[in-house]
């Protein structure tokens, strides 16, 4: 008797093997991890003199370095601002110039004034920076769209310069009656600072992607060639930066609604 139920409790282990074996084989397989990505230009507006501020730094990290969309490449760009400088704390990584730029936004998003922190995803959504679902499901919007090929190669090096030739395909993605222009930002990781006065104070702060310069390179011309953009642009060094941090970042962006509509980022050749 023992015997018999031995055999049969083989015999039924052994089609249970087989069975999840089949299932195992039958498993629908995952997307390639190499897929396409479309970019996708994350921007952050922060300042370290912000107590709200470092929830949305970190967020802006983790989307960087986990690239948790399937079919983004998300490009980020964190941008401090210098209307906190007021209060207590100097960002040293803040400027003039990247408040304006969270200015010219404010009559697309409807806001009574700027503030901190302000994600803006490819120029069309934005939302307080430290939200992590409108985050991922503004990208996911982001990279849904059709966007304009935008290639960005390494040209001549210098010692306290690099060129990049930049190309924009057939501008099929722009908004009727809108032209569009193209932008050139540098970006540098891992800068941080130990705040000592502010609303931060006493806190270490660590940041990615924070903006060291941005200059227009052109505007798109209308016409029916194959790339509505061909131009190069070069890129100063500065002695305080760690080269080997730095990413070089062209875009395409409308310039009355402000929608990115292309994009492409290189780290900095040595």
């Amino acid at each position: 008797m023992r015997n018999f139920d031995s055999l049969a409790l083989i015999s039924a282990l052994a089609l249970s093997f087989c069975v999840v074996a089949f299932i195992a084989r039958a498993k629908p397989q995952s997307p390639p991890s190499d897929q396409p990505r479309t970019p996708v230009v994350v921007e952050l507006f922060t300042s370290e003199g912000c107590s709200s501020c470092p929830p949305a730094d970190t967020l802006l990290q983790r989307l960087v370095a986990q690239q948790p969309i399937p079919n983004a490449e998300i490009i980020a760009i964190e941008e401090h601002v210098d209307y906190w400088n007021h209060d207590g704390w100097i960002d040293p990584f803040s400027a003039a110039e990247w408040t304006q730029r969270q200015l010219v936004y404010t009559p697309q998003t409807n806001d009574t004034g700027p503030y901190t922190p302000e994600m803006i995803v490819d120029g069309r959504t934005h939302f307080v920076g430290s939200d992590q679902s409108k985050a991922v499901a503004s990208i996911k919007d982001a990279a849904a769209r059709p966007a304009v090929a935008v290639t960005l190669t390494a040209g001549n090096a210098e010692k306290n310069s690099r060129d990049f030739a930049i190309t924009v395909g057939k501008l099929d993605a722009a908004s009727a009656g809108d032209t569009a222009e193209v932008w050139l930002a540098i970006t540098e990781d891992g800068l941080h600072s130990a705040v000592s006065h502010g609303e931060n104070a006493g806190r270490a702060l660590g940041h990615v992607a924070t903006l060291r310069g941005m200059h227009k390179v052109g505007d798109i011309k209308s016409g029916s060639d194959s790339n509505s953009f061909s131009g190069h642009a070069r890129v100063k060094l500065d002695s305080h930066w760690n080269l080997a941090n730095v990413h070089v970042i062209a875009f395409v962006q409308e310039r009355k609604s402000r929608a990115i509509i292309g994009a492409a980022s290189t780290k900095l050749p040595g």
